[in-house]
């Protein structure tokens, strides 16, 4: 005869293991028809933070009305300072939640900063837990100011480590993290920023050793352009990353080359090149091709940019505003 209890409890543990394996509803994905795609767009706040040498600063306060007054549908606000701060008031969030609704705003996601990989060296260190602690505090502030998106980083690959414990780190600190971030109801998003995962092979891989539903990708071009792949090859990563990619945050570079001279044999000798930021469409970076492959796939969620280096023309307040708008008309092809 059959135990109705353990019936009713088999059940219930399948419904569970079903429903953690769900993606989050709320996060944009590719449905892979082209018609479906929509430009949106989306200001990063580290673009107006001061931080680069020569740029110009601004509040959130402030950054939230440029934004507006530029054309921008969301924002991207950093998770540290000078912008948000963890130890920010409930009060404090809710006026900043109150004043991007106000302005008519989307919240798309908050930046945290993550390096799963530092502090390796220190064993004796709980870094991976410190770090999904301060993953989990950024979280709960974006469920606060209303976003249900994290965009974080994988790790700066340390020498004299073994490669395999450093990917080991940071797949075990982005678990950690995004059981955190779960509490909250927040998808995190993994930049292909840092070292470890930096190529779309290594990143699916990661994907599927984190396997956990609230863990996407924020697919950047930048990258790929900058590891030299090809046009087919940069075509190739996005439609591989397709069932994770949620956000993409843009950026024009260009080149510098650099030498150094050696007084003893009076010549020059070439080095690594220095990147600089510029307008879109004068760089490097093959846009149209990103861009327009993100489109093929039906990609649902906002193109993001940002000014995250020492920029042409400068960092006055007008330079950074001519740039950011030249973004917005740049994006109006792939409408």
């Amino acid at each position: 005869m059959i135990n109705m209890n353990k019936l009713r409890l088999v059940l219930f543990v399948l419904l569970g293991v079903i429903l953690l394996h769900l993606p989050l509803k709320s996060q944009p994905l590719p449905t892979g028809n082209s018609r479906d795609f929509s430009v949106k767009t989306c200001l990063h706040s580290i673009s107006y933070s001061g931080l680069w040498r020569g740029q110009s600063f601004l509040s959130v306060d402030d950054f939230l009305v440029k934004a507006k007054e530029l054309g921008y549908e969301g924002v991207i606000l950093m998770a540290k300072k000078p912008h948000l701060t963890l130890d920010m008031s409930k009060e404090e969030r809710a006026r900043i939640k109150k004043k991007i609704s106000d302005l008519g705003l989307t919240l798309v996601a908050l930046a945290g900063y993550s390096d799963f990989t530092a502090g390796i060296d220190r064993i004796g260190i709980p870094h991976t837990e410190i770090q999904a602690a301060y993953i989990g505090r950024v979280a709960e502030l974006a469920a606060d100011l209303g976003t249900n998106m994290v965009r974080i980083f994988t790790g700066y690959e340390r020498p004299d480590v073994p490669y395999d414990r450093q990917y080991a780190m940071v797949v075990e600190g982005i678990q950690m993290s995004a059981r955190e971030a779960q509490k909250y109801g927040v998808t995190l998003v993994v930049q292909n920023h840092h070292c470890i995962a930096l190529h779309h092979d290594a990143m699916y891989w990661l994907m599927q050793e984190v396997n956990m539903p609230n863990v996407k990708v924020g697919w950047d071009a930048w990258s790929p352009n900058l590891m030299g792949l090809s046009q087919e090859e940069i075509k190739a990563s996005i439609r591989k990353l397709q069932p994770y990619i949620a956000l993409t945050i843009a950026a024009d570079y260009v080149r510098h080359p650099r030498y150094r001279y050696d007084n003893h044999l009076s010549n020059y000798f070439e080095t690594d090149p220095l990147m600089r930021a510029t307008q879109m469409g004068k760089g490097i970076i093959d846009y149209d091709v990103f861009f327009g492959t993100l489109k093929e796939i039906g990609y649902q969620g906002y193109l993001a940019y940002e000014m995250c280096e020492v920029l042409e023309g400068g960092g006055s307040m007008e330079n950074l505003d001519y740039t950011a708008k030249e973004f917005l008309k740049f994006v109006q092809k792939f409408k």
